[in-house]
């Protein structure tokens, strides 16, 4: 079943060139919504502006849905996105977002985030070192931004939750992350999209800190950001 979100996003520029209609997002992750692969439930999703991938789902899923939907195709990988098969699977397939570097996509600023530790084709260790370099590289361009007087929002999309927020913290593996908590405190942005935490240890798929949703994509999940000041 696709889920549903709604997100005021405090950008009215982000909306203008739209006559004020909501920016439509498909979030996927880890696991394939079965309903998706039917043409008349996607077509009951309605318009959509495009498909974000949080991980752990094959290049070939991925493009299938781009290709459904005729909509950008943007993500970021996951833990399982490694090893030969992988990259064999993926040589025709969009490439990820690079970790820590800011992104434009219908409008919205990502910063994408994918799992901190895929050096080797064996096993994907947690790194925290490498999830500290990839937030200090996205924080640099925040600053830049900034200091040019840009200060629109930001969408976080990454495979692993923040520390605390969103995480499993029964499975040592399945922790969010220091160095992304240490981010999400500074920067509080509207919307953080995640996946890797498995929906049989959560309560809910949604979860909150101060002003920030912090989403559990697994699966599916239609998100709508409406311009500011419209209710949900």
């Amino acid at each position: 079943m696709t889920r549903r979100l709604t997100v005021e996003w405090p950008d009215a520029k982000a909306f203008e060139a739209r006559g004020g209609a909501p920016i439509r997002l498909l979030a996927v992750s880890d696991a394939p919504d079965p309903a998706l692969e039917h043409e008349v439930n996607r077509q009951a999703l309605g318009h959509l502006d495009a498909i974000v991938g949080c991980g752990d789902l094959e290049p070939s899923y991925l493009g299938f849905l781009a290709d459904a939907f005729h909509v950008p195709l943007a993500f970021v990988r996951g833990n399982h996105d490694r090893g030969g098969q992988w990259r064999a699977m993926s040589e025709d397939a969009p490439i990820a977002m690079p970790s820590g570097r800011l992104t434009e996509l219908s409008g919205v600023t990502i910063a994408p985030f994918s799992w901190p530790g895929l050096g080797s084709d064996q096993v994907a260790l947690r790194n925290e070192r490498t999830a500290w370099w990839d937030v200090l590289r996205a924080a640099r361009q925040l600053v830049i931004r900034r200091l040019r007087r840009r200060h629109g929002p930001v969408l976080i999309v990454s495979h692993a939750p923040p520390r605390g927020v969103g995480d499993a913290a029964s499975d040592p593996y399945h922790l969010g992350y220091n160095a992304y908590r240490w981010l999400l405190e500074r920067l509080q942005p509207p919307l953080w999209l995640h996946g890797h935490t498995t929906m049989a240890t959560v309560t809910d798929w949604r979860d909150a800190y101060g002003p920030t949703t912090v989403a559990n994509v697994t699966g599916s999940v239609v998100v709508e950001l409406v311009p500011p000041g419209v209710s949900s």
